[in-house]
């Protein structure tokens, strides 16, 4: 029977026990990690979110105690009033901060019994996630979980103190705004007051923290929480959490000093790890031409070459028809990998064609020359520059792809290289490498909607020596907009804003909005820019997925409290569920 809590104080947490406590009286509460019954003597590990203390239950502190010791059992939550001691010779546990003392029971009380957990609450579980989430309430109590939890604290207060000394001012924007849908869905929120109307909850704080900067805030940040409905992978979530920043008067470089000296200082504090800044830089171009994707992991050597010039002439026609209509022809070599076997080689076709090349060329080198279907097509002339080019030799692999288009050749050989660092399980050069991409394109051409659509959003300004190119080359426009890459994932992205309204109304023209939608939908950001707009720009750093690779998690959802399933549900409490039809009647909604 769990007993009531009275005239009880904790004196201090389990983790906070050390040698210099020997002999002083305490009072200590948690649960019941397990417990070890030795006959004549009791040992039970208490758990508190600081850690793990070993409490010993023997006849000699007191026979009571021992005696109600017997009754417990794993998440009991449990009062011991005892004595710190040295453990016995030979017990002393290496692995914990308290495993040089133990505390001597001399007073028990139940606080709290406990029904069998569905899994152990322990660090090596083997529970599907799904029962994870429907008991998060005790997979929250696991130490790893835990520890996720005061790193993103400590991340939390980190950047309070980082920003506010920089002379930002933390500024809360609304969570029922306006919905305004030029990217990913809307979760809608309708009002009971005005019947057919309906609030948006924000995907950014983009709008408001512009209009706090022509409000001459001049400097504002928020950890703010953002929302989309779009389909969801392992790194993200329907809601999220993002430090969001605005500033006035600066230019591209100005942000990237800001940025790099928080992250310098936040990874000091947290982590104990120095890393260089500046950051390197590379153009979205380079980082497609040398990587394929616009989000490289920088930390491993094997890059895309290009080798349109040496196959221009090829009897190989899937080379030089390609090249004919426009396209390129780059290849990957992977060292030491000829050996790969055919279903090896299978399966890296299959990759390079769920991102829309026709195909993979594969060439294994060896010491009797080019094994290969299309070996036979290449000169030799073709061959020694490719291997030039590539610096490639007996024993290595040679992957190829060529396609009208620049961008899938890019992004198909790309996502070949993500796949084989997985494989073969290279070893990146350093923990922790960031990234600076630029200079993206600002706009693209949507072959479904017959329009250009903008690539980050319609309020990213272009560069200023392509604003001439809107309204003759619009796909070649470069956009004063930068991704902030972390070990291949990207953490933040922001842009130099637009602000005269003159450009604004070109770039609504450009994505095909018309005066009467841009005044609905973006009506007031529009009246602002004529009263006097500073030159302005942001950036915001997505801090789950950032905590997710600084704690080395492999799924967002275990730094977050109480994340939502892939379907957006929570299996904790059932949400989404339906409503009372009352309340739908309030809202003058039917459902279908």
């Amino acid at each position: 029977m769990s007993e009531p809590f009275v005239n009880l104080k904790r004196s201090h947490l389990c983790g906070e026990l050390r040698v210099q406590d020997i002999a002083e009286k305490v009072c200590v509460m948690g649960w019941v990690h397990s417990r070890r019954d030795h006959g004549g003597l009791i040992f039970v590990d208490l758990r508190d979110r600081s850690g793990l203390l070993q409490v010993a239950f023997n006849p000699e502190a007191s026979q009571a105690a021992l005696d109600k010791a017997h009754s417990l059992r794993s998440e009991y939550v449990i009062a011991v009033k005892g004595t710190v001691a040295h453990r016995p010779e030979g017990t002393v546990n290496p692995e914990l901060p308290t495993g040089e003392i133990e505390v001597l029971a001399e007073e028990l009380m139940v606080l709290n019994e406990a029904h069998t957990p569905p899994f152990e609450i322990t660090d090596r579980i083997e529970a599907s996630e799904s029962i994870r989430l429907k008991y998060r309430f005790l997979d929250l109590r696991r130490p790893s979980i835990q520890k996720n939890f005061i790193i993103r604290h400590h991340l939390y207060q980190v950047t309070r103190n980082f920003f506010s000394a920089k002379g930002f001012l933390e500024v809360e924007t609304p969570f029922l705004t306006k919905s305004t849908p030029e990217g990913a869905r809307d979760y809608l929120v309708p009002s009971r007051i005005e019947q057919g109307r309906f609030y948006a909850l924000p995907q950014s704080p983009q709008l408001f923290k512009q209009i706090l900067m022509l409000a001459g805030f001049d400097r504002y940040f928020q950890i703010v929480k953002c929302f989309r409905d779009e389909d969801l992978r392992a790194d993200r979530q329907p809601e999220f959490t993002q430090i969001d920043l605005e500033l006035s008067f600066v230019d591209e470089e100005d942000i990237y000093e800001i940025l790099e000296s928080y992250l310098k200082i936040l990874f000091k504090e947290i982590l104990a790890e120095d890393i260089d800044i500046p950051f390197p830089r590379l153009t979205y171009q380079e980082a497609m031409d040398r990587f394929g994707v616009d989000n490289p992991d920088t930390r491993f050597a094997l890059e895309l070459q290009d080798i349109t010039s040496i196959v221009k002439q090829s009897a190989f026609k899937v080379f030089s028809q390609a090249i004919e209509k426009g396209g390129v022809v780059k290849g990957l070599v992977v060292k030491d990998a000829a050996e790969f076997s055919r279903k090896d080689l299978d399966d890296l076709v299959e990759v390079a064609k769920t991102y829309g090349a026709g195909g993979l060329v594969w060439i294994r080198i060896t010491p009797d020359g080019w094994q290969s279907p299309v070996a036979k097509f290449l000169t030799d002339q073709e061959k020694t520059e490719i291997a030039t080019c590539l610096e490639t030799g007996p024993g290595d692999l040679l992957l190829i792809v060529a396609d009208p288009q620049w961008t899938t050749v890019c992004t198909a050989l790309g996502n070949v290289r993500l796949h084989l660092i997985k494989k073969l399980q290279l070893k990146p050069s350093q923990a922790f490498k960031f990234t600076w991409v630029t200079k993206f394109p600002l706009l693209e051409y949507s072959p479904e909607e017959k329009r250009w659509v903008a690539v980050h959003h319609p309020f990213t300004s272009p560069v200023e020596e392509d604003i001439t190119l809107l309204e003759t080359d619009p796909g070649k426009v470069r956009a004063r907009a930068y991704d902030l890459v972390l070990n291949g994932s990207e953490i933040g992205g922001g842009s130099i804003r637009i602000h005269r309204q003159t450009v604004q109304s070109k770039m609504f023209t450009l994505l095909g909005i018309g005066d009467e939608e841009a005044g609905m939908k973006f009506g007031f950001l529009l009246d602002a820019l004529r009263y006097g707009a500073p030159p302005h720009g942001g950036l915001a750093l997505g801090l789950d997925r950032l905590v997710m690779l600084i704690t080395g998690e492999n799924s967002i959802r275990d730094i977050i409290a109480f994340p939502k399933t892939q379907k957006a549900a929570c299996l904790m409490s059932n949400a989404p569920s339906p409503v009372d039809p009352k309340q739908l009647r309030e809202l003058h909604i039917k459902t279908r």
